[in-house]
């Protein structure tokens, strides 16, 4: 057992019981943790001197807080890989990775310097090109990398900054030098996690936080925004118009996108949502079209215009080429620097660097050789047992099934066949030496381990020559596979920076902001998050009618239940119309027992269009498309309600039979979850255009779902009976206040006043005919007035005595003709809604109409 670092040479620990530290069997490691002879150093004593009482054994109960932190916050991260994946909560450890004031100095100035020489092998090779006429660049390897795009050759940025935001990772060898391992040089991710860490961790230990003097973060995201601002083209005398392009939901660091998106203040937007017109890109609004000056971009270069680049991609902005090459819009990062990101460059950064900037790498890379050059193939090939086999090029790699190979994990037969494969296309393969990297101590099941960890540092332009290195970063420490990246089982780390200078004042707001600004600042609808919401809306009270009805018909079939079989059969008919059941089932009247297993089959089938299953699961991905504008705990809900629907499918079996009391048990839980999840839409969303769009969406389904109902039961006159009656009452979700009005007396009067005329029944036709019309004379001219017109306002109705006169047969003909009028002017309010706002940038996603 390894001796504890909390225990002292001569006394007893009082600061808890001491964990135990599992050793590096193999050595040879920089231990971030302990010097050599076993001493905490002074960060860590200082550190861990700030527990508190509780000491180490207060540990465990952090972790807890911070595992539920990132439940609640719902921090995920969308693994791709073959042998499964999807969305997992985000990994994060305990304990922070501790960067000395001295030794965040030279980071800091390797960094800015990398990110300045960068920037200038950018210029050189889309501009003179210099560097490959004096063989400083191959130029097979600048040429012949898929990251070069030669649409951009002798373009150059009106400020000169090609690279806004560049991220480098580092390591720590065990003499305890840094050494940069790779750079990212496209859309570096980690930025929003680097926040999002930080923001928990520094919570979990605030004393030891503030006695370190820890730098912020805060100023630095400030200066992002600033750069992004200051770099865009002038804005037609307003502030200049600034979005985050993201690929959408399945994007492995979807959620950092929208949270760096809601924390900067600037609109999230899909490829979709954009549009060139006359080589400017402007942003599809419910208000119109509206200029967008910067694009910070979070899609990689061959994704961004299908036009110029791959024309299979979906994700980007046609034409979006041209207007960067005519100066109209600003894309951070500039588009062709993907073959910056090569590792094979990283042999001939040190040449670059004494050419272009007249200085030595302040921090080293590791030696690499690209095996495209004859002589660097046969120097390091008979070395590769103790290299690291990377990709010249990683898209192309990834494509065919390969990555980052480490040769001394490897044996003899498959360092052979890896060397065979190397000459016969040395091109895509380089070299590095492979540097064992150091040792972070993480808190795992009450005890600290040793974790290889890897440090991502970002440094922003400030669009006049420099960079400034945020103090901290990602640090991500390797899982099971020993492989430091997230998609690969590795977890992160907070990255504590000190400083002995002043710790500088978070702040995200650059002063007193003026009306202008504010006005200027508020977030613009897209036609895409507009769409989005609008089915939110029908999703919701979908899903809400048809937990009802399935409830209520269920109680109807029911053993104890004596209804006539009529009314069990119109009730088939209705269910079958709303989707509960397919069209053909054996009517209760013909095989009972069959048409009540098939509607609780259909419950929980999400691949059957208007199912309950299939209404939660499409408000789930509806709301997944607008993350960015939904609470974490709004979320939450809808995640819930769709698990708990899943979760009752799993748990009937292989022979996937629910018994009638468990579906009536599930139903219960599901009215009781979208009850909430209505709530949060009614109180926790702003009330801006996309919020007026989610409550149409509701009211027109309600609206159709009212008219089916009355027109259902009144045609078959089951709404005449006693059950029928009561039944309508139940699907209009009026029970209590018929009650509270009328007792248990029942009359068609009373109905038709509270079901179609009553305009405090928020459940009755004129009340959701009356919303819907106030809500679309707000909707931005000149579609409102035409929208108005597909229903008609309520003082032209028939009046109560009209609607509830029976004819000679019987039937109440004036109340089925306004029914069936209200219900075709929905379905072509809504057909009419979607061709005048929406962009359908997903087709087929929310085409279940009715």
């Amino acid at each position: 057992m390894a001796t504890s670092p909390f225990q002292s040479d001569g006394g007893t620990d009082r600061r808890g019981p001491a964990p135990e530290f599992a050793a590096d069997p193999a050595g040879g490691h920089y231990d971030e943790l302990r010097t050599a002879d076993g001493a905490l150093r002074p960060a860590w004593r200082q550190f861990f001197a700030h527990l508190g009482a509780p000491g180490v054994g207060d540990l465990d109960r952090r972790a807890a807080m911070l595992a539920r932190q990132i439940r609640d916050d719902g921090i995920t991260y969308n693994v791709h890989r073959p042998d499964g994946g999807g969305e997992r909560p985000w990994s994060l450890d305990l304990l922070p990775l501790l960067i000395g004031a001295d030794e965040w100095q030279l980071i800091e100035r390797g960094a800015a310097q990398r990110a300045r020489l960068l920037n200038a092998v950018m210029r050189d090779v889309y501009g003179r090109q210099r560097l490959l006429r004096d063989s400083l660049l191959p130029p097979a390897l600048v040429y012949g990398h898929p990251g070069y795009l030669r649409p951009l050759a002798g373009f150059a940025p009106a400020d000169g900054v090609y690279l806004h935001l560049v991220a480098f990772d580092l390591a720590r060898a065990a003499d305890g030098a840094w050494w940069v391992v790779g750079s990212r040089t496209q859309a570096p991710s980690g930025l929003g996690y680097a926040l999002q860490n930080r923001r928990i961790v520094s919570r979990l230990f605030p004393e030891a936080f503030r006695e370190l003097r820890v730098q912020r973060l805060g100023a630095s995201f400030r200066r992002l925004l600033d750069m992004l601002y200051r770099g865009s083209p002038a804005g037609d005398g307003r502030a200049p118009r600034v979005v985050l392009l993201t690929a959408g939901p399945l994007a492995e660091t979807y959620f950092e996108h929208v949270y760096l998106a809601r924390y900067l203040g600037i609109p999230l937007v899909e490829g979709g949502d954009l549009t060139v017109r006359e080589d400017r890109v402007f942003l599809k609004t419910l208000q119109g079209l509206e200029r967008v000056h910067g694009i910070l971009r979070r899609l990689d270069d061959d994704f961004c215009d299908p036009l110029e680049l791959r024309s299979d991609s979906a994700l980007g902005v046609p034409g979006l080429l041209q207007a960067v090459r005519a100066g109209e819009v600003m894309v951070a990062n500039g588009l062709g620097s993907g073959f910056l990101e090569s590792p094979a460059l990283a042999g001939f950064l040190p040449a670059i660097s004494q050419r272009l900037l007249g200085e030595a790498l302040t921090l080293p890379s590791l030696a690499s050789w690209w095996c495209g050059e004859a002589a660097a193939l046969e120097q390091a090939l008979p070395q590769l047992a103790s290299m690291v086999v990377k990709p010249t090029a990683a898209a192309p790699a990834r494509a065919e099934g390969w990555d980052t190979e480490v040769a001394l994990r490897l044996d003899e037969s498959q360092r052979r066949l890896l060397a065979e494969r190397i000459r016969a296309r040395p091109d895509d393969y380089t070299l590095q030496q492979y540097l064992p990297l150091s040792e972070l101590a993480v808190w795992r099941d009450g005890a600290l381990w040793p974790r290889a960890v890897v440090l991502r540092v970002y440094a922003v332009a400030d669009g006049e020559g420099h960079w400034h290195v945020l103090p901290g970063g990602l640090a991500r420490v390797a899982g099971e596979e020993q492989v430091a990246t997230m998609a690969r089982g590795g977890s992160s780390v907070d990255t504590w920076v000190q400083t002995r200078g002043p710790v500088e004042a978070f702040s995200m707001l650059p002063g007193p902001l003026s009306v202008a600004a504010l006005e200027s600042g508020r977030r613009p609808v897209t036609s895409r998050a507009a769409e989005n919401l609008f089915w939110m809306g029908r999703y919701a009270e979908r899903a809400e009618y048809g937990v009802r009805l399935a409830r209520s018909t269920l109680a109807l079939l029911g053993e104890d239940a004596d209804v006539p079989l009529p009314l069990l059969d119109t009730v088939a008919r209705l269910a079958v119309l709303q989707g509960l059941v397919p069209a053909g089932v054996p009517l209760p009247s013909q095989r009972l027992a069959v048409f009540e297993r098939t509607l609780i089959s259909w419950l929980f089938d999400e691949l059957e269009a208007r199912s309950v299953a299939f209404s939660i699961a499409s408000l789930a991905r509806a709301g997944e498309q607008i993350r960015d504008r939904l609470s974490a705990e709004h979320v939450r809900l809808i995640g819930l309600t769709l698990a708990e629907i899943r979760a009752a499918r799993a748990a009937a079996g292989a022979d996937g039979v629910v018994t009638d009391d468990e579906a009536a048990e599930m139903l219960q839980q599901l009215e009781l979850r979208l009850a909430a999840v209505t709530g949060a839409q009614a109180d926790r969303m702003t009330r801006d255009e996309g919020w007026r769009l989610l409550a149409i969406g509701r009211q027109i389904e309600r609206l159709l779902t009212l008219a089916a109902g009355l027109q259902v039961l009144f045609e078959t006159q089951q709404a005449l009976t006693e059950e029928g009656f009561e039944l309508l009452v139940q699907l209009a979700d009026s029970v209590i206040t018929y009650r509270a009005r009328h007792q248990r007396w029942q009359h068609p009067v009373a109905l038709v006043e509270l079901l179609v005329r009553d305009p405090a029944n928020p459940r009755s036709l004129a009340c959701v005919v009356r919303a819907l019309r106030h809500e679309l004379a707000q909707l931005p001219a000149p579609h409102g007035e035409e929208l108005l017109a597909r229903l008609p306002p309520t003082d032209r109705w028939p009046s109560i005595e009209t609607l509830a006169a029976a004819g000679a047969d019987g039937y109440l003909h004036a109340l089925l003709e306004l029914v069936e009028a209200l219900a075709a002017g929905g379905m072509a309010l809504s057909e009419a809604i979607g061709s005048r706002f929406f962009s359908h940038a997903a087709p087929g996603f929310h085409m279940v109409r009715g």
